[in-house]
Formats: structure tokens, sequence, C-alpha cells
């Protein structure tokens, strides 16, 4: 796992959270169980790489709460429906700038992650940065990249998971240059609620 790295002076644009696939959203709860060891699925068939026809999770929507959906799936080759916690959001103004969050619990219950899917085309060594409520909280670094995109991930240690329990808005910071960030804002609202919720 990845640390945030403190210390970023971050700006915040436009959003809507229609804008990702259904079958992106799927693919993210695939990589979600089954790259932090929650299912049986191996990581060559995430996001269509090694197996061209691999099944696709059915991702049903379990609860919403404000913002944050909980979807739960049973992967092939799992015993038992794992659940993750997600939200999808692009820029108003950059359709093709999305991301989609997604919370989730480790299969030992001992710790939760933070996961954040950008775009490929995205500048992975400036990582993706992180702004709650006006407060810069720093950047985490891209560990992976699959053909649909490229992502971020760090465990949700309590002062983070409390900041993020309490604040109104979070904006994610992704750059296509060292120069230029794009910030895209993310909801917290219903956040508290749907992590106590998740299973």
């Amino acid at each position: 796992m990845n640390s945030w790295l403190w210390g970023l002076g971050l700006s915040r644009l436009g959003h809507s959270r229609d804008g990702l696939s259904r079958n992106l959203a799927k693919a993210i709860l695939l990589v979600a169980v089954s790259s932090v060891g929650l299912s049986g699925v191996g990581q060559s068939g995430l996001f269509g790489m090694g197996q061209a026809n691999a099944a696709q999770p059915s991702g049903k929507v379990r609860t919403t709460h404000g913002a944050w959906s909980i979807i739960c799936d049973t992967p092939a080759g799992a015993t038992s429906e794992q659940c993750v916690m997600m939200q999808n959001v692009v820029a108003e103004d950059r359709p093709e700038m999305g991301l989609s969050v997604v919370v989730l619990r480790t299969a030992d219950n001992k710790a939760e992650i933070l996961r954040v899917l950008a775009p490929l085309g995205v500048l992975l060594p400036n990582g993706l940065g992180l702004n709650v409520d006006g407060k810069d909280i720093g950047r985490a670094y891209f560990v992976r990249c699959f053909q649909d995109g490229c992502y971020a991930e760090v465990i949700l240690e309590k002062p983070l998971l409390d900041t993020l329990k309490t604040g109104t808005s979070a904006t994610f910071i992704v750059f296509q240059t060292p120069e230029e960030g794009i910030g895209i804002p993310v909801e917290l609202k219903g956040f508290a609620d749907g992590f106590a919720a998740l299973p």
C-alpha cells in the first residue's frame, strides 16, 4: 500500500455523477474485491486483461447513502458476496476525465482501503492529490494501470477516515502535465453512513 504524502495546494472544478459507464463500475467492483485477496479471481482477468471474455460481475446496488452507493456481488470463485462503497464522478468541462472512488474492507476485516481509478493518460509521477474542505491532504502514488485506467490506493487510517467522515466535500486532483492539475470534486455527504453500513 502507498501512504499519502502531505502538503499540496489544490483547486476545485465541477463534476457530474453520471459520467462513467455501468460496465466500468462492474470492472471497478471486480478489481476492488480481487486485488486485495477478497475473492479467487486472478488479476490477469481484471479490466479485460489476460482473459478477453472473462465474465463481469453483476454488481447490484444494495443501499445508497447520499452520493455513495454500496455495491455487492459474488465474483467467480468467491464463496460469499463482496461489497464496496463507491462513487463515480467526472469533471463538468472535461467529460473524458472521470474517477471512480471505492472504499472496501480487506478479507480479514483488519483494514479499509480507499482506491481511486483515474483514466489512462494521467501523468503518473505526479500521483493523485487530495483536498478536503479546502485543506490540503497530500498525494498518493498510482500503483497499477489496466486498459480502463490507473489506480491509486491508501489504507484508510483513522486520521484520514475521520477527515472523510466529517468533511463536506473532497477534491481529487489528477495531472495531465506537470503544471496542469485537474480537480474533480467528490461529495462526502453520506460517507460516514455508507462506511458504517459497509458489510
